[in-house]
């Protein structure tokens, strides 16, 4: 069986740590050889899907300033319920709220590597039976 990435996969990343961001960015361009999305924030992925630009999936931190995780989590849920999205905390006590409110996993942080490239084959690799 051989392995494919969703073709024009198109992954967001929203953390306000630069170091963070950075770190998970670099790993995801390495897992699918595609750009990824960076975001500071949550407005800036709002405006972004405002515009009319797809997202499959989505990593985002829950804390983040001014509109939370949690409520991406919802404006993305409810405007493009077909994306995954990703929470990560390093309060394991998020995971509850976030899968309640609709997130695909949660990443407790801190994660390894394997982690992310995990999230990677469940979401945005298929295989060609």
């Amino acid at each position: 069986m051989r392995r494919r990435i969703i073709p024009n996969v198109q992954i967001a990343v929203v953390d306000h740590e630069a170091l963070t961001r950075e770190f998970i960015v670099n790993v995801m361009m390495y897992s699918v050889n595609r750009d990824i999305l960076v975001f500071e924030n949550a407005d800036g992925l709002q405006d972004f899907l405002g515009a009319g630009k797809p997202v499959h999936m989505v990593l985002s931190a829950v804390h983040l300033p001014g509109k939370s995780g949690f409520e991406l989590l919802r404006y993305l849920k409810k405007e493009q319920p077909r994306t995954y999205f990703v929470a990560m905390s390093a309060n394991p006590a998020d995971e509850i709220p976030a899968v309640e409110l609709g997130a695909d996993a949660f990443l407790a942080r801190p994660f390894a590597l394997k982690d992310l490239f995990e999230l990677v084959d469940r979401f945005v690799v298929g295989s060609d039976a």
